[in-house]
């Protein structure tokens, strides 16, 4: 007999690969340059040139054991020294290779460090808008994701429902800064009263929280905004990184957890994600783009280009009357719909070839996400299709 639990996930597929797909079958029907999909975050500039170069360079100097043999199993040691290097250079830490495991991009990071740190019958908190994988990463471990209702003026935390809501039964909260959907970065004032209340909390019920930091979109920032680094905050800290986004290399599926050297336990937790492993089949990423990687840590792609696209978007969304939040980075923007039901809003934006994304999943009902990771000139020629949308429906 199949697994019941997973054969019920059929029937809960995610929205955004079902617009993803529709966006692709009506691409073959009048080509996809006439179909303004925004409903996918797959990073749309290229990789840059040094890491193009650093690959070939690998295959041209290396031999196929070295570039497609089994790595370790927490990750290349000398890959995960750069890496340490790097963010102690940069946020002022003091991380050693052993406080650094290779995973397959962020997702592999979150369902690992749930692990770590959860029991079964736990509790996570996390806050809305929050991106829908979250649910799988979390409860198929056992652990329980609870939501904080989102802070729809900024899109900070809203202290007062998230204190009622962190129990005893609390074991960790997971954050994404930037955020998807939002585009909101949180704030050095919201991370440290977020850091004096775990602390706070951690001392009235006499148990570690953690704090799991999904990053995958640190890099992308704008204009004058400053992106503080989590880890400095609070002890109790993981962070989860992606090079998907960065260096635009979702397809290679490569990241790392970074454990805070000052929380509990922190020399173990990476062995213990090596044991997780074990179980869940993940036996750590590729050899070649580890390697490839190490050699381009502190560069990134144009994103140059998602900044100019949401300045397109946003400008436009607002002149329409729209209520929208300027995002502070990442590559999406997140506007709430003109109507109460934001699933018929972008239903009937699918008439106009115009493929956005309700966000009830992302737990802020009312509101739609729309993925800016496309070209600026295809931004440019879906301008005039959204006017019209808005003004002949709305």
């Amino acid at each position: 007999m199949v697994s019941t639990k997973y054969k019920n996930m059929l029937s809960g597929k995610s929205i955004i690969r079902e617009l993803a797909e529709f966006a692709a079958v009506r691409g073959q029907e009048i080509g996809y340059e006439n179909v303004f999909d925004y409903s996918l975050g797959n990073p749309s500039v290229p990789t840059p040139a040094k890491l193009t170069e650093t690959m070939i360079n690998l295959l041209k100097t290396k031999s196929s054991k070295e570039l497609h043999g089994y790595s370790p199993s927490l990750g290349i040691p000398h890959v995960k020294e750069k890496i340490a290097l790097s963010l102690n250079e940069r946020f002022g830490m003091n991380y050693r290779a052993e406080h650094i495991f290779m995973t397959t991009g962020a997702a592999g990071a979150i369902s690992h460090a749930v692990r770590c740190i959860t029991v079964p019958g736990d509790e996570i908190l996390t806050f809305a808008p929050f991106f829908p994988e979250y649910m799988p990463y979390v409860n198929l471990t056992g652990a329980n994701l609870k939501v904080v209702p989102p802070n729809t003026n900024d899109f900070q935390i809203d202290f007062e429902q998230f204190e009622e809501m962190l129990t005893d039964k609390v074991m960790a909260v997971l954050i994404n800064s930037p955020n998807n959907p939002s585009g909101a970065a949180y704030s050095s004032a919201t991370l440290q009263k977020l850091a004096d209340l775990l602390y706070a909390k951690q001392k009235e019920y006499g148990h570690d929280i953690f704090l799991i930091s999904d990053e995958p979109y640190r890099e992308i920032i704008f204009g004058n905004v400053q992106m503080p680094y989590i880890s400095s905050f609070y002890d109790n800290t993981i962070s989860c990184y992606s090079y998907s986004k960065s260096l635009s290399l979702p397809g290679e599926r490569i990241g790392y957890i970074a454990v805070n050297p000052a929380c509990t336990d922190a020399d173990l937790i990476v062995p213990m994600c090596g044991q997780i492993s074990r179980g869940t089949g993940h036996n750590c990423p590729p050899t070649i783009i580890q390697l490839a990687i190490a050699e381009v840590l502190d560069i990134q792609s144009d994103m140059t280009i998602y900044e100019a696209n949401m300045n397109l978007l946003y400008n436009e969304l607002v002149s329409l009357g729209l209520t929208c939040t300027k995002p502070d980075g990442t590559f999406y923007i997140f506007p709430k719909a003109p109507i109460e039901d934001a699933n018929a809003f972008c239903r009937k934006a699918m008439e106009y070839d115009l493929i956005i994304v309700p966000a009830d999943s992302f737990g802020c009902p009312g509101y739609f996400r729309m993925a800016y990771c496309i070209d600026t000139e295809k931004v440019e020629r879906s301008l005039p299709i959204i006017r019209r949308f808005i003004k002949e429906n709305y």
